[in-house]
């Protein structure tokens, strides 16, 4: 008994002595390692939640916010394997999600996974009450948007991440996302917080539009509308202020719910045709021929051209008016769209005068518009031209441009003569409401003063007894505006299209002093083609609705007065 307390004391002191070396190589000799090791276990470093900066239209009203949400994570570490099936089965019923594709994250070797991002709070309390084990919630932040489709191609949409992907959203990704930040977090032994440190809330800057959301409405309901009526492929309509640039609405038909864009099928949806599709404009560019003759004194308004024979021969090719018309003046050659009259005023100009008027009024260039997505359009220059072009350029074929380009063409008209830069954002604000940033109009001066009053007025004959748009003619205030109806160029069989048109009208309203330009653009409709009978009945109604909401009083003496001094 005596020789085995001895050995079990020497056992004793020898573990003792083990276990104060021991202790002493980690407290004394590798004090700094464990500490540090002891530091990566329980303090981490997260980031910040940060908020996107919000998007008001131009009177403070939200288009773009952010909501404080949940989403579903889990340790699978912490699943026995044997309780997963159930753990998924349970999720998939709350979730309505595919219970295989919830087992397979159940059972991965990572000891974090998504289960499901920014649920709704009812789902949220769901999962909270099943009491699943592994299965828990984190906060995150989710982008909404309050109006749903209003403004969807402007404003455009974020990703789970919240990064831009589309439209505004994307142009001006780097102002709205807040400057990351990283904090430091305190957990326990078995990885449970303790304490998350000092947080503060992180903000993005928030962006106003000039957008106007009464505006942005009249202009979708009647575009809708409009597609409907004529079972058309889809429409574009952009309102603007001509003096500023400012884009005070834009809208394209059919358009899509920016709360839930994953659910399009067809993505084409989501482009922003305003800016991104090209088509040639027909009749709308006959102002080029118009403007350029006027300026370089090659013609007078009473000035008068033969188009009797219904049709004129250029390049060994005949061009047909769509009506056959007698000897006309120049003004009634834009009044009536006449095809061979302004070929013959085209024709008197030439080819490298055309071009460099094209060029001047912004074609086959981008307008600079603050979203992502413009195209440029094309203008061939002269020396690429075929016989026949200059017959074709001069009525708005063989160039391509967009929507916008046409309607900023007409706001020099509108505006005495400069060309100015199209925006969409008027400031940057910061989360304190500072303005950091304030976008100050652009213009360049392309035609005289005098040219485009003088062209204005012709304009305005347009919408009158005699014109080819009658039906834009608003009510107690004169329009002044063109039509277009443009064939279609099929690249399959090589030659313009006998079904498919672009039907289009495009002008500015009160014609004297003009509080918006307005361009309405229909594609492929079905049972009418003419710009003035399909697109121009829905400028009219735009127009009128957007005079009343802005409150312009209608001026019936003033009309009369202009009708007569113009004519």
């Amino acid at each position: 008994m005596k020789t085995r307390l001895i050995v079990l004391v020497c056992l004793l002191s020898i573990s003792f002595v083990a276990i104060i070396i021991k202790l002493t190589y980690i407290m004394v000799i590798n004090h700094q390692w464990y500490v540090e090791r002891a530091k990566m276990q329980q303090i981490k470093v997260a980031e910040m939640p940060a908020k996107r900066g919000l998007i008001f239209d131009r009177k403070g009203r939200e288009l773009a916010i952010n909501l404080d949400t949940e989403s579903i994570i889990c340790n699978p570490a912490d699943i026995a394997d044997n309780e997963a099936p159930r753990i998924a089965k349970e999720l998939s019923l709350t979730l309505g999600k595919d219970v295989k594709a919830i087992l397979t994250k159940l059972n991965s070797d990572s000891r974090f996974c998504w289960i499901e991002r920014k649920v709704s709070s009812d789902v949220a309390n769901e999962i909270k009450n099943l009491k699943l084990k592994g299965i828990g919630l984190t906060n995150e932040i989710k982008r909404v948007y309050p109006k749903g489709s209003l403004a969807a191609h402007i404003i455009g949409f974020v990703d789970i991440d919240n990064k831009g992907l589309e439209g505004l959203e994307r142009f001006y990704d780097k102002e709205l996302t807040a400057p990351q930040e990283k904090f430091l977090t305190y957990k326990d032994a078995k990885g449970y917080l303790l304490s998350s440190g000092q947080m503060k809330e992180l903000k993005g800057n928030n962006i106003i539009l000039t957008i106007d959301e009464g505006l942005q409405y009249i202009l979708e309901k009647n575009l809708d509308e409009a597609v409907k009526k004529w079972n058309a492929s889809y429409a574009t309509a952009i309102m603007m202020d001509p003096f500023t640039g400012e884009i005070m609405a834009m809208a394209n038909s059919p358009s899509f719910d920016l709360n839930n864009p994953g659910a399009i099928k067809d993505k084409k949806l989501i482009k922003n045709r305003a800016i991104t599709d090209c088509y040639e404009p027909g009749s709308t560019f006959k102002i080029i021929v118009g403007v350029a003759a006027l300026e370089e004194g090659i013609v007078k308004p009473n000035a008068k051209y033969d188009c009797s024979a219904g049709y004129i021969e250029v390049g060994g090719k005949k061009i047909k008016d769509a009506h056959r018309h007698g000897v006309l003046t120049f003004q009634e050659v834009i009044q009536k769209s006449s095809n061979v009259g302004t070929i013959k005023i085209g024709l008197s100009l030439g080819k490298e005068k055309l071009y460099d008027y094209a060029k001047r009024f912004g074609f086959g260039q981008k307008t600079g518009i603050d979203i992502a997505g413009e195209v440029s359009g094309v203008v061939r220059p002269p020396e690429r031209w075929s016989g026949i072009s200059i017959g074709a350029f001069s009525i708005g074929q063989e160039i391509s441009a967009t929507p916008l380009q046409i309607l900023r063409a007409y706001s020099a008209i509108a505006n005495g003569g400069f060309l100015v830069r199209p925006y969409l954002v008027s400031e940057i604000r910061s989360p304190d409401g500072i303005t950091i940033h304030k976008t100050s109009p652009k213009s360049e001066r392309i035609i005289s003063e005098k040219t485009a009053k003088a062209f204005s007025m012709i304009l305005t004959t347009v919408t009158e007894v005699g014109g080819t748009a009658k039906e834009a003619s608003v009510e107690g205030n004169l329009v002044a505006g063109k039509t277009g109806t443009a064939q279609k160029y099929d690249p399959l069989l090589k030659r313009y299209s006998k079904s498919n048109y672009v039907s289009s009208f495009v002008g500015f309203v009160p014609a004297d002093n003009p509080r918006f330009a307005l361009v309405v653009v229909v594609h492929d409709p079905r049972g009418h083609i003419y710009g003035g009978v399909v697109a121009a009945p829905v400028f009219r109604k735009i127009a009128s609705d957007a005079l009343s909401y802005l409150d312009v009083p209608q001026d019936e003496q003033r009309k009369n007065h202009i009708l007569v001094t113009s004519r």
